[in-house]
């Protein structure tokens, strides 16, 4: 537990992050309330009475969730938010729970979560439980420990890289990764066109779009267009391992698939293919970068 906190609080430092602004209040501790009605549009466990919306004892947690998923202020990855909507499904993922955020039962998982990692268990996913959340997050991604340990790695050596099929990239860029990273995208892109009935009817989803960046093009791209505070583009960035790749797991109208408008963001994190992604991606040995719902990273080789 003591390391986890060391590393969150590490990545916090590194990433220039901070739940900030105006948090909503903690709710007060209740007693046991009657279930609750489930919503107009109940979730698919409410539908198959898996007990959702009638877990006693978590009404005002609840409350308190469905309130901030769209209203908390916070600045969790280092721009300021409002709502935490985006990061629901790694969220639903991590405390392993199928239950829609306005639940008790989803309360009630954010309670089991919290007593296990030390903090307060009221079931609200307050700005600190949502901390720790993401210090769980960015420590699946071995790039971000390489950086919190102050170790850029070098670039990927690029006559070992293979260059994507053109009906395996989204637009005319040549991509290129490493071979086994290749071969784990490969895999996981089949199966989610068996699996998710939206990527098996859209062709164009979770082809790539960005892979291998050099380290040398990139700092003179930062140069040109002065926006690399990490934000925007990161000075180190995990794309000169030939480990990291920006899939198009489908985008809002007007936009494009990289936007980071909260907008964009939003309606990525909706997408079917992207929730099966968050899923299944660990099958495969594939992490998300939890701010952009197109970038994952994979696990099965050393970044450096």
């Amino acid at each position: 537990m003591r390391r986890l906190t060391l590393i969150a609080a590490a990545v916090v430092s590194l990433l220039v992050v901070g739940c900030a602004s105006a948090p909503l209040p903690p709710p007060q501790p209740t007693p046991p309330t009657p279930p609750l009605s489930a919503p107009t549009l109940p979730h698919l466990g409410a539908l198959f009475g898996l007990g959702c919306y009638a877990e006693v004892g978590f009404g005002a947690a609840a409350h308190y969730n469905d309130a901030a998923q769209g209203e908390l202020v916070f600045s969790p990855f280092g721009r300021l938010e409002t709502g935490w909507a985006v990061y629901e499904p790694l969220a639903a993922e991590t405390l392993q729970t199928h239950c829609a955020p306005d639940s008790q039962g989803f309360a009630k998982a954010v309670s089991a979560w919290q007593s296990a990692h030390g903090l307060p268990p009221d079931g609200a996913l307050t700005p600190e439980t949502f901390q720790t959340l993401k210090g769980v997050w960015q420590e699946r991604r071995p790039f971000i420990m390489l950086r919190v340990a102050g170790i850029c790695p070098a670039g990927a050596d690029e006559a070992g890289l293979e260059t994507l099929r053109p009906n395996e990239t989204f637009g005319d860029k040549p991509v290129m990764l490493r071979p086994l990273a290749l071969a784990a995208l490969r895999r996981m892109a089949a199966a989610a066109r068996q699996e998710a009935p939206e990527a098996a009817a859209d062709p164009a989803l979770l082809t790539a779009f960005s892979g291998y960046r050099s380290p040398d093009a990139d700092l003179a791209r930062c140069g040109r267009e002065h926006n690399c505070q990490g934000m925007v583009r990161a000075q180190c960035s995990a794309h000169r391992t030939g480990l990291a790749v920006d899939l198009n797991v489908g985008f809002a109208p007007g936009f494009m698939a990289d936007a980071s408008a909260d907008a964009n963001r939003l309606y990525q994190s909706r997408t079917e293919t992207y929730r099966w992604l968050v899923r299944n991606a660990a099958r495969f040995g594939f992490v998300n970068y939890p701010f952009e719902p197109w970038h994952w990273e994979w696990t099965g080789e050393a970044p450096s």
